[in-house]
């Protein structure tokens, strides 16, 4: 059995603190399960894009406001808690952020937690070790 407190990830190479937000890693690659679960904040104000080419992003809203827009077809959906999007086709996205917004992610493949964005909003393909 594995367990954490989301406090004890602060200051830890999984607490991932940006400009736009931060992004606690609580279930990464290293745990074997198949998925990677993240609770990521986004700063009240900021306009993000992503584009996660290699993964698949389940992005669950737990609190905030803000709107994503998919870059590719221009819809755009109103993000508050309890909303829920999934990024099965690898959708090119942004998320303007209205009030701090608390999300729940989980990435398929799972993440090492060595990524990093490109300059296009991807993470690379990373896999752990056996």
């Amino acid at each position: 059995m594995y367990t954490l407190h989301i406090d004890d990830l602060n200051g830890t190479d999984r607490d991932i603190d940006t400009p736009n937000w931060r992004s606690r890693r609580m279930v990464l690659a290293k745990e074997k399960v198949g998925f990677s679960l993240h609770e990521t904040t986004l700063r009240a104000g900021t306009d993000n894009e992503f584009w996660y080419a290699n993964h698949v992003e389940a992005v669950y809203c737990v609190g905030g406001k803000g709107t994503l827009t998919d870059l590719e077809t221009g819809e755009k959906y109103e993000i508050t808690d309890g909303f829920l999007y999934l990024l099965d086709g690898h959708e090119k996205h942004r998320v303007q952020v209205e009030e701090e917004m608390r999300m729940v992610c989980v990435f398929n493949p799972p993440v090492t937690g060595r990524e990093v964005h490109d300059e296009n909003g991807i993470y690379p393909l990373i896999v752990e070790d056996d």
